[in-house]
């Protein structure tokens, strides 16, 4: 899983479309593969693991949000429908 949060970073680092889809699709399939799983069965090491893989996709998931909301503002912008304050 780590190792396909790198993969999708340098996907939004490059803004590759394909690479994004490719990164959700295989984190789907791991944590479907995961699903009988709980921290109970889960040794000290994988733990840890899981934690550093829960913050790295919360990083992740910042980023995209901040990429959409400067794609979003950008568009508001061109299209003259931003929200910004205009005085009268």
């Amino acid at each position: 899983m780590i190792a396909v949060l790198h993969k999708e970073r340098q996907a939004l680092a490059d803004l590759d479309l394909n690479g994004l889809v490719g990164s959700a699709e295989e984190k789907q399939s791991l944590c479907g593969a995961l699903d009988h799983m709980t921290p109970a069965t889960l040794p000290e090491e994988c733990r840890s693991l899981a934690e550093s893989a829960r913050q790295m996709n919360e990083v992740n998931r910042r980023i995209r949000n901040l990429l959409a909301a400067n794609v979003a503002m950008r568009l508001e912008m061109i299209g003259g429908t931003s929200g910004l304050y205009r005085p009268r």
